[in-house]
C-alpha cells in the first residue's frame, strides 16, 4: 500500500480464509466485473475454466467456486463516495461504489477482522490486507468515476485524505 494508493483494477479477489455460509444469489445478467474466490458461501459460479478464464490462468489462479459480480450486482450494494487524487492525472476525482467489506459480506464469507484478502489486478499486481484494514481505510470497489460508470471493470480504492459519505446509487 505504500507504493501505490491506487490498488488495482480488480480482476480477482481471493479470500485466504473464511467460513462458508450458504445464501441464495440472484443470477447476473451482465459481464463479470469482479470475481471473489476462496472460502466464500455457496458462490454463484463454478470452477476456473482454463479456456475462458485466460487472464486468471496466466496468473496461475485456481478455484473450485467463486462469487462473481456484474455492474448491476455491485450497483445494488450500498455505495460510498470518496474524492481522492488519482495518480494518473494528479487531479481530484469523485469515485463511488460499495465498500469492499460489504462486497465480501455479499459473498457469504465469515466476517472476521483477521480475514486475509488478496486483491489482484488484471496486470498481476496484488496486495494483501486484512478485512480490518479494508474497513479501517474504507476501501471501495469503485463503479463510478466523476458520476459516470467507470470505463474499466472495477477498481479497489481508498481515499486516505477524504471523508467518504454514504450514498445510495
Amino acid at each position: 500500500m505504500q507504493k501505490r494508493q491506487f490498488l488495482a483494477a480488480v480482476g480477482a479477489t481471493t479470500l485466504a480464509s473464511a467460513a462458508p455460509a450458504a445464501q441464495d444469489r440472484p443470477q447476473r445478467t451482465g459481464p463479470t466485473l469482479l470475481t471473489v474466490t476462496g472460502a466464500i458461501g455457496q458462490g454463484n459460479r463454478g470452477p476456473l475454466d482454463k479456456a475462458l478464464d485466460q487472464m486468471m490462468v496466466k496468473q496461475q489462479l485456481t478455484f473450485d467456486k467463486a462469487h462473481v459480480f456484474d455492474f448491476e450486482a455491485l450497483r445494488a450494494l450500498p455505495a460510498v463516495t470518496i474524492r481522492p487524487t488519482l495518480e494518473y492525472d494528479a487531479k481530484v476525482h469523485t469515485l463511488r461504489g460499495p465498500l469492499l467489506g460489504q462486497v465480501i459480506e455479499a459473498t457469504g464469507a465469515r466476517l472476521d477482522n483477521t480475514l486475509k484478502l488478496v486483491l489482484r489486478a488484471i496486470d498481476g499486481y496484488n496486495v494483501t490486507l486484512t478485512l480490518a484494514q479494508a474497513r479501517r481505510y474504507r476501501f471501495i470497489i469503485a463503479t463510478h468515476l466523476d458520476d459516470r460508470p467507470c470505463p474499466w471493470a472495477a477498481w479497489a480504492r481508498y481515499g486516505r485524505c477524504s471523508t467518504p459519505t454514504a450514498t445510495r446509487m
